[in-house]
């Protein structure tokens, strides 16, 4: 089947996982801004608001597997065209490599099992990895399909073309790999920074409960702790902005 890499659909696990994750976190709100059990009720639907950012963010993930894991199926797919198969038979070979690197069902694996069956059925293999290319949406396999395409049409050499690609994108790869481990750590600081506010306030509550008790269970004084909270989130918001590069 074609995979749709616009969508994700939750298991029942990482649905009732998520969906803790999110009522756990509508708790920490109000047990820290407003201490009112009906304000919580009233946040319960931010739990769907929660579910779709994850979601997207489980697809972005996604992607960023795929990517690496089309660096892979190129060295496979490079080795076997210059072992002398052609480069339908080529993708079969690769399909076999990559069942031994893989588990069943990884998304790179499907593809190439797709485009497998496919090729029986007289689809052409370029028009196929133009179809996994505008699907995926990530940039490196768009590259590839588009380079294969045009080789493949113009009848050029397709084992000096996969392999000449497959080196470009898998250095292009490497680097991206070291930039995400260079800024790894820079994302844990952020994540470290956005948890001291909060652990400021329940630390001051633990000690000293008075010193907060005017801010609780008064007009003014959620008020006061709405803004704060705004400008918690709005904060907390910029700094994963700031981390979170795209490369």
């Amino acid at each position: 089947m074609k995979q749709d890499y616009d969508d994700y659909q939750y298991s029942y696990k990482e649905m009732l996982k998520y969906l803790m994750q999110s009522i756990l976190l509508c708790a920490g709100v109000d047990y820290l801004f407003y201490k009112n059990i009906w304000l919580m009720l009233a946040a319960v639907p931010a739990a769907v608001w929660y579910l779709r950012w994850k979601k997207r963010q489980l697809i972005r993930e996604r992607r960023r597997r795929l990517n690496y894991q089309f660096k892979d199926a190129l060295n496979a797919l490079s080795v076997a065209v210059q072992a002398g198969y052609s480069v339908e038979n080529a993708v079969s070979a690769c399909a076999r490599d990559l069942e031994r690197l893989y588990e069943k069902g990884t998304d790179i694996l499907e593809e190439f099992h797709y485009i497998e069956k496919q090729q029986r059925v007289s689809v052409p293999v370029e028009e196929l990895f133009i179809s996994f290319g505008e699907r995926s949406k990530v940039e490196d396999i768009e590259n590839f399909a588009a380079v294969f395409y045009t080789a493949k049409r113009t009848g050029g050499d397709m084992g000096k073309v996969i392999q000449k690609v497959a080196r470009m994108l898998g250095d292009k790869i490497d680097v991206k790999c070291e930039i995400e481990s260079t800024l790894a750590a820079k994302k844990s600081e952020q994540m470290i920074m956005s948890v001291m506010p909060a652990g400021i306030i329940l630390y001051m509550q633990m000690t000293s409960p008075g010193f907060l008790s005017v801010l609780y269970g008064n007009p003014v004084g959620i008020s006061a702790m709405t803004i704060c909270l705004g400008i918690y989130g709005t904060a907390c918001w910029l700094g994963r902005r700031i981390v979170d590069i795209e490369v």
